[in-house]
């Protein structure tokens, strides 16, 4: 009996990306009305396309349109489950619901952490806590241990199961609360394991909140080196990522950043605040002189861009250039982190960075060294 596949989509994950929302979670038609493009449905396309050559074996079930059928080549699928017009987390669950009752192997999804949570909910109720499932990124924010590193990853996990070359893992399934998230306030927490393969490489792993209270004075030496360096420099335009490090080393240096969003100062003027990917497109454009973008990798998996960031979309990567581009990265983290993974959803951009093989981080007052980039 060949192997039973599992594909569902959550069509409304990330949409509110690169518009600042900080979240999907109630505001996918607001999203959509602003403009927002689907995200976690082309990525799995992306999963599929990257693993075709491998799947010629296995039974493909899923759900119709948006939810699965409009990503996966025609013919090459089961539909066991019809997508509503308007799809919410209830559509999730049903979905897994009827995708376990088929008797599913593995459950290929694409989303965020909220989907995951859905999931999870949906096998409990199923008892079928030990379904495999990888994770497409799909979301604004992934802290789970269950997703790849990037559709591409994805498919090398999925080829790499099927062939029997990855053993089985739990794994823990993390959210952020985004009501509390929009406020600025940080607050992440365990929802449950779940079973994952194990693949150090191209599992992103669960993210880590890294503190050290002895950092203060680190924290201070970095803002004194980015306040002589560039906020000294009246012509140069800072970009803030987001993040406490960065937020701390702002305040350090007068500003008055968000913990969340996307900042923008020049010399000591804060000309933007929690900035969408127009906002920054703007500003970048009327800018005539020089811009460096300042970000802090998140802890444990290392991401620097793609996770938590999506208004640094690929314009206004290209718009910033690769080389204005500097992560910040306290002695604690740095614990934590041995490369800085890049998933900017465009692969000619990606490349581009792989092609650099190393980006260049600030640890301390006049303090650099270089992290290798990884492009999964």
């Amino acid at each position: 009996m060949s192997r039973r596949i599992g594909i569902l989509v959550n069509p409304d994950a990330g949409l509110g990306g690169r518009l600042g929302f900080k979240g999907s979670d109630g505001r996918a038609l607001e999203a959509r009305e602003a403009g927002a493009k689907d995200r976690s449905g082309p990525r799995m396309k992306q999963t599929i396309e990257g693993c075709k050559d491998g799947l010629s074996s296995i039974e493909i079930l899923t759900c119709s349109g948006r939810m699965g059928s409009d990503w996966i080549p025609k013919n090459e699928y089961s539909i066991v489950y019809d997508t509503p017009q308007m799809t919410s987390a209830d559509s999730t669950r049903d979905a897994v619901k009827a995708l376990v009752s088929s008797e599913i192997d593995l459950l290929l999804y694409a989303g965020g952490d909220g989907t995951t949570r859905d999931i999870v909910e949906s096998l409990q109720e199923c008892n079928a806590g030990n379904l495999p499932l990888i994770g497409v990124p799909g979301g604004v924010k992934m802290h789970s241990g269950c997703f790849a590193a990037s559709p591409n990853a994805a498919a090398e996990v999925l080829l790499a199961w099927l062939s029997g070359d990855l053993l089985e893992g739990r794994t823990e399934v993390m959210d952020l609360d985004e009501e509390l998230y929009r406020d600025g306030n940080w607050s992440v927490r365990m929802y449950g394991e779940v079973i994952t393969p194990a693949s150090p490489r191209w599992m992103q792993g669960a993210k880590m909140r890294v503190h050290a209270a002895a950092e203060d004075e680190v924290l201070e030496a970095l803002g004194d080196h980015i306040r002589e360096v560039f906020i000294d420099d009246q012509d140069m335009m800072v970009i803030w990522g987001s993040g406490g490090t960065l937020r701390t080393i702002a305040e350090e240096v007068g500003l008055e950043p968000t913990l969340l969003g996307i900042d923008v100062s020049i010399g000591i003027n804060q000309i933007g605040t929690d900035l969408d990917e127009d906002g920054l497109i703007n500003v970048l454009t009327e800018h005539n002189g020089h811009c460096v973008l300042l970000v802090s990798p998140m802890g444990g998996q290392g991401f620097l861009l793609g996770r938590g960031n999506l208004q640094l979309s690929p314009e206004v990567l290209r718009a910033i250039g690769i080389e204005n581009i500097l992560g910040v990265v306290t002695p604690a983290k740095m614990l934590t982190v041995n490369q800085l993974r890049i998933d900017t959803g465009d692969s000619e951009l990606d490349e581009q960075f792989a092609e650099k093989k190393y980006l260049k981080v600030l640890q301390g007052y006049r303090t650099t060294r270089l992290l290798k980039v990884a492009v999964d």
